[in-house]
């Protein structure tokens, strides 16, 4: 089982523990702890965390800045591509592409997902992967949606 999976299993099933794997993923990538994010589900081929509407991650008109939503949207991903990357493979980020559909106003859940044959195409020297990502108002309405390009190939 990938280390991030194996450690949100142990962790989530604690008391408080979805704050205890969201602190120790955002030590492990620093710039990820300026969103404080809160995952609450981590599992093959789809990540899910809860940014807070706070000061801190405010923007001009008071509602989460747009690159607070792009740094949850990235952590959805990464924590998403650890728990489902096959083990003699890597990954790493390529672009970006979202499209912002409406203010967030109110906290928001930052979605990722694959589709589990994604990650076992023919390999090669290595491919891209779209992950689909959004976020998601407390309301249910999109705020921001688009896709993460990964760049997938053999460990060397």
């Amino acid at each position: 089982m990938p280390a991030v999976l194996d450690l949100w299993k142990k962790t989530s099933a604690l008391p408080l523990g979805d704050r205890i794997f969201s602190l120790a993923f955002s030590q492990k990538a620093p710039y990820f702890a300026t969103i404080r994010p809160r995952f609450t589900v981590i599992e093959p081929n789809r990540a899910e965390l809860v940014i807070t509407k706070r000061r801190r991650v405010h923007n001009h008109i008071k509602t989460v800045h747009a690159i607070a939503l792009c740094n949850g949207l990235e952590a959805a991903m990464g924590a998403l591509a650890e728990s489902t990357i096959p083990r003699d493979r890597r990954w790493i980020p390529k672009g970006m592409e979202v499209a912002y559909t409406a203010k967030a106003d109110s906290d928001v859940t930052c979605i990722a997902e694959t589709d589990p044959a994604q990650w076992t195409a023919d390999l090669g020297d290595g491919y891209d992967l779209p992950v689909r990502v959004r976020g998601v108002r407390a309301d249910g309405t999109v705020v921001v949606e688009g896709e993460i390009r990964l760049w997938v190939s053999p460990k060397r």
